[in-house]
């Protein structure tokens, strides 16, 4: 299971997170421990150099982007090798959303976008696509119908 994806600023301020199989009270704890562990191991990191940890029966996957830093955090079948592949579209649909390496203003620009995106990768902790463009046409936006209201 996908346990957990976090963006952060490079000053660890959260812009983004989803967690999925993790109680509401554990939340907090995860923040700090990935923010904190980012802050000891990010700082000079190329972009999209992959980091790797694991605490437990759990994986971790990180990276900086642009002015943003992505963790992952799964279990099970999602090992660090199938997390650096969820890790490779993850990155490679927020750098379409926003038409390069983001920072950390053009992520927010592109916030519901980049939601989107995450919604059509990973559905309830599990991976569901992984094909850029059929992610790109699962999330074209359409302007709603006002006869269909």
């Amino acid at each position: 299971m996908l346990m957990a994806i976090l963006v952060s600023n490079s000053a660890g301020n959260i812009l983004l997170e989803r967690f999925n199989g993790i109680p509401s009270e554990e939340r907090l704890h995860w923040r700090t421990f990935l923010v904190k562990l980012g802050a000891d191991n990010l700082k000079g990191a190329r972009n999209e150099e992959l980091f790797v940890a694991s605490q437990k029966s759990v994986y971790i996957v990180y990276t900086v982007l642009g002015g943003v830093c992505i963790y992952i955090v799964g279990k099970d079948e999602y090992d660090e090798l199938a997390l650096t592949e969820v890790m490779f579209v993850i990155t490679s649909s927020i750098k379409d959303a926003c038409g390069k390496s983001p920072s950390e203003r053009l992520f927010l620009d592109k916030y519901g976008k980049i939601c989107l995106c995450l919604d059509e990768i990973v559905w309830q902790g599990i991976l569901e696509n992984t094909e850029k463009d059929r992610i790109r046409r699962l999330i074209g936006l359409k302007p709603p119908n006002p006869t269909e209201i």
